[in-house]
């Protein structure tokens, strides 16, 4: 099969899928990509089964040549993809050819590009999964982000090229200012009246340290009552949103820890968690409560619009 050689890897290139499932009780952090939604987009453009392997490119995209003719897509990010310097769209299929080169330009909106291949990326699977897991070393292209010059091996594809399109009501707008359904979490009311409100009230900012474990915010320091940010470690999850002693909120995301010591002050909905994983250093963003039955009924909305796309 061909493969895909990486000319110019970006601040952070590494190999993903669905995830490291089933492993958090012996301490391995599920890992794989961090947004889920676009992941799966661009896996079923190139009819691939979910659990494909794909390229996810932070604050930009790798510039990757293919030595064989595939079928691409490129989603999540706001980004200009090219193929040899030409325009080409998101959430399409893309015919490339061999020796052709994969490039992008003028980062717009969001944070993380998703770049997937026929037959998906032939990387060994390490406890059920071909995500890279940076914090164990483990999993993707040797346990490592990508550097120029890997060469990654193909799958195998089922071979006939359909060309396929996200339908314009499907494609997430990861500039939307609106903000994040939040549900409360099981040490909100630890939270002071004042810090519960500055919570809800309050614009905060996507710190310069957030990276794929977790994002962290600058905004009003947030209290316990009794100064008290300790609690019995338990297992996270993603979108979980903990408050450590410094007051400053952290939502973790893909590289997680699977447990934690801080209260759990809220989760991110579901169904916002591809806009929460495209957040980029630099951007504000607001919270709003969301009733814990409204929440299930917007996420079985989103799940039964992607279900119907994927049936076709």
């Amino acid at each position: 099969m061909g493969s895909a050689i990486i000319e110019r890897p970006t601040f952070l290139s590494t190999l993903q899928d669905g995830g490291r499932w089933g492993y958090q009780r012996y301490g391995m952090p599920v890992s794989g990509a961090t947004d889920q939604y676009a992941y799966r987009l661009a896996n079923w453009l190139v009819s691939n089964p979910h659990n494909c392997a794909v390229l996810e490119d932070t604050l930009g995209g790798s510039s990757v040549v293919f030595t064989e003719d595939a079928a691409i897509a490129v989603c999540g990010a706001d980004i200009q993809p090219c193929i040899d310097e030409k325009n080409v769209p998101l959430y399409q299929t893309l015919k490339i050819r061999a020796g052709d080169r994969l490039s992008f330009h003028s980062l717009k909106s969001g944070c993380r590009v998703y770049t997937a291949v026929s037959g998906g990326f032939d990387v060994p699977m390490v406890m059920g999964s071909r995500s890279t897991s940076l914090y164990a070393g483990m999993g993707g292209w040797k346990g490592r982000p990508l550097r120029k010059g890997d060469i990654i091996p193909r799958g195998q594809s089922g071979g006939v090229f359909k060309e396929k399109q996200i339908p314009n009501a499907l494609i997430p707008d990861y500039s939307d200012k609106e903000p994040l359904d939040v549900i409360p979490g099981p040490e909100a009311k630890r939270l002071t009246r004042e810090a519960l409100s500055a919570f809800l009230r309050s614009e905060y900012e996507v710190s310069m340290d957030s990276n794929r474990m977790g994002i962290r915010l600058k905004g009003p320091e947030l209290a316990c009552r009794g100064n008290n940010h300790d609690i019995q470690s338990s297992a996270t999850a993603f979108g979980m949103v903990q408050l450590p002693g410094n007051g400053q909120p952290i939502v973790l995301l893909a590289d997680r820890p699977t447990m934690g010591g801080y209260p759990r002050i809220a989760y991110i909905a579901t169904y916002e968690h591809h806009r929460l994983a495209q957040l980029r250093p630099g951007d504000k963003i607001r919270f709003r409560e969301v009733g814990l039955l409204k929440a299930q009924k917007l996420l079985k909305n989103h799940l039964n619009k992607l279900s119907e796309l994927e049936r076709l």
